[in-house]
């Protein structure tokens, strides 16, 4: 199969993800709160689920063993998206998990341009993933879009809220939200040329996806869900949605 074409069509579907600010605009805020606890429960499981269940079994695959170079670019990946974070202020801000709270300090429109323009990096990288995944068999790039989609959706919620909440309309919120995802497509192309142009590329992007994946998981999205007051019902919520995204990752293995 030839594989541009599912490449592109999954790029397209997570860049349509970007309209479910939307959301935001719809719910009331108790009910937008809940539901975000439980997509960024499910959304980490699927992340972690799609690293360990299928991204590093096939770097292993592609290597033979468990080799050095897997552990450096898993590394490599949750190095890079480190720095992502920190030289580009890119936040997902999941801040309405802090159980109502806004953003604070995170509401003036520069803040919202410089979140815009992380989001753009960040979709690149999506991109690139998604590409480099597919490249490798339809089986991994359809597991890391969904792990993907499953990330974007509250991650999309947030950055809606913090562009409205930094001075943008509704309108314009949800126009350059869509516009940033566009650079997925960026993204998938240099991945697909990469990979057909250079010999083993996606033993590095492999490994390199893991850990970027491992890394929003545990210190994005995990760190998230432990700001609110916990209660048995919050956290049994939060435990069934987070291994649910496990599961589902699990059972994709059948597919791949």
């Amino acid at each position: 199969m030839n594989v541009w074409i599912p490449a592109l069509l999954s790029v397209l579907v997570v860049s349509v993800i970007s309209l479910v600010g939307i959301i935001a605009i719809a719910l009331r805020e108790k009910t937008l709160y809940k539901l975000l606890v439980i997509l960024v429960s499910f959304s980490a499981g699927a992340l972690l689920g799609d690293s360990f269940f299928h991204l590093l079994p096939r770097a292993v695959g592609n290597s033979g063993s468990f080799a050095f170079n897997i552990s450096f670019f898993v590394l490599i990946g949750i190095l890079s998206f480190f720095v992502l974070e920190k030289v580009v202020l890119w936040r997902h801000c999941h801040h309405l998990l802090d159980e109502g709270a806004e953003c604070k300090v995170h509401t003036s429109k520069p803040f919202a341009t410089m979140n815009l323009i992380g989001d753009g990096v960040h979709n690149l990288l999506d991109g690139l993933v998604i590409g480099g995944s597919y490249a490798v068999n339809f089986g991994l790039g359809l597991t890391t879009t969904l792990a993907v989609i499953f990330h974007e959706i509250p991650q999309e919620i947030g950055d809606f809220g913090v562009l409205v909440a930094g001075g943008y309309s509704r309108g314009r919120a949800l126009l350059f939200n869509f516009l940033t995802a566009i650079t997925s497509f960026v993204g998938v192309v240099i991945a697909l040329l990469l990979t057909s142009s250079i010999a083993n590329f996606t033993i590095f992007l492999v490994p390199f996806t893991a850990g970027g994946f491992i890394y929003i998981a545990a210190s994005d999205l995990i760190p998230e869900l432990h700001k609110q007051t916990p209660t048995v019902k919050k956290v049994l919520i939060e435990l069934l949605s987070f291994s649910l995204g496990i599961v589902l990752l699990w059972l994709l293995i059948f597919i791949e």
